[in-house]
């Protein structure tokens, strides 16, 4: 990693000041010293096998919510994608997030089943649109504009994600 900016950043998101760092499924493993530990005792090729596909059952699934989640620094699941909001309340989101020029990738509940029920039990939340910010649940619409009316909304998001 050449660039000190990503650098820093990965720093500050992983709040792990070493490198080098492996993510598995989106997820901090750790350092050099943890991946000589799990390679000795065998469980880093167990977890990248097991981070790479198979059949899909519950902890799959989640790990599989968690890489989306963490696709992008601001992820939005909603029906339909930013361009073709399928509802009201997904076109209200994207719009709001554009109105605040805040980059965000979106994810379309309506194409994958696994993943509209999955994130509705990971997330605890059962409706859509929801909203993550650095992998962390921000809610729903209610929420959004909340947070937007207060101006904590463009305070949660990194500086990465924003327009300029």
């Amino acid at each position: 990693l050449q660039d000190q900016e990503v650098r820093e950043g990965l720093k500050e998101y992983s709040n792990w000041k070493t490198f080098p760092q492996l993510y598995i499924g989106g997820e901090l493993v750790g350092g050099l010293d943890i991946m000589k530990e799990m390679e000795e005792d065998g469980s880093l090729v167990e977890a990248i096998q097991s981070a790479a596909g198979g059949e899909e059952d519950a902890g799959d699934i989640n790990t599989r919510l968690k890489g989306l989640i963490n696709k992008a620094d601001v992820m939005l699941f909603m029906k339909g994608n930013k361009e073709e909001p399928h509802c009201g309340f997904s076109k209200k989101a994207v719009a709001m997030l554009q109105e605040h020029k805040i980059e965000f990738d979106t994810f379309d509940i309506l194409g994958d089943e696994d993943v509209r029920q999955g994130l509705k039990e990971y997330s605890n939340w059962k409706t859509f649109p929801q909203l993550y910010i650095k992998g962390e649940l921000i809610g729903g619409l209610d929420i959004m504009q909340e947070m937007a009316d207060d101006g904590s909304l463009q305070e949660a998001v990194p500086d990465t994600a924003r327009k300029t």
